[in-house]
């Protein structure tokens, strides 16, 4: 499998996890997003939309981070991702929803740039902007995590929802947000930046990284 990704990225961030997770092997083929490299001809033809991430294996691409990893689950299902009960992997879903849906999209790289074009935003400006979506968003993983949480965001192993929290954490960080308001997910993140699918997949250790 090659994953078609940028270091940075939350969605390519997100898949590298759930990949060695499930101990996937794959090739990194880097798309530079500040270089507008996912904008190539070569990389269009291959994925429409031009953006990342995108997970080739052979034939098939697999474009939109929902859908590599609900895909990966299906067809490489252990460890498994999303509990077995039906009630439960709703609630994992959700919880991977909220971010995947509700908050990162509103502070991804073209959607600041456009906040800086735009309304001529400086970086305080820009940081403000993704703090008032991921705050409320926090909020919520807070108390659900305190619901279901057992030592990750549901229950006593890592799932979709880790996958999507993790990468969140780290963009907020960016942002320069205090993140102490939220206990339970620094906990969760704490339990995640110790295991080694999450060590090995943190974007300062991706090959196209920045020095």
């Amino acid at each position: 499998m090659i994953l078609h990704g940028y270091w940075r990225s939350g969605a390519s961030y997100r898949v590298r996890i759930a990949l060695n997770l499930k101990g996937l092997d794959y090739d990194t083929a880097a798309h530079d997003l500040r270089k507008g490299e996912q904008k190539t001809a070569d990389y269009v033809a291959l994925n429409p939309q031009g953006m990342v991430p995108a997970l080739q294996d052979g034939d098939l691409v697999v474009t939109q981070s929902p859908a590599i990893l609900e895909w990966l689950e299906e067809t490489h299902p252990e460890p498994a991702l999303l509990p077995r009960a039906a009630n439960d992997r709703a609630m994992v879903r959700a919880m991977a929803a909220l971010i995947g849906c509700d908050i990162h999209p509103l502070n991804n790289l073209r959607v600041l740039k456009a906040i800086r074009s735009t309304f001529g935003a400086d970086q305080a400006g820009v940081d403000a902007w993704a703090a008032g979506w991921i705050a409320p968003g926090f909020d919520a993983l807070e108390a659900l995590i305190a619901r279901h949480g057992a030592g990750w965001s549901f229950g006593d192993a890592p799932t979709l929802a880790d996958c999507y929290l993790i990468p969140q954490m780290y963009s907020a960080r960016r942002f320069d947000m205090d993140l102490s308001p939220w206990p339970r997910l620094l906990e969760v993140e704490k339990t995640a930046l110790a295991h080694p699918a999450f060590a090995s997949a943190h974007p300062d250790r991706q090959p196209d990284a920045d020095a």
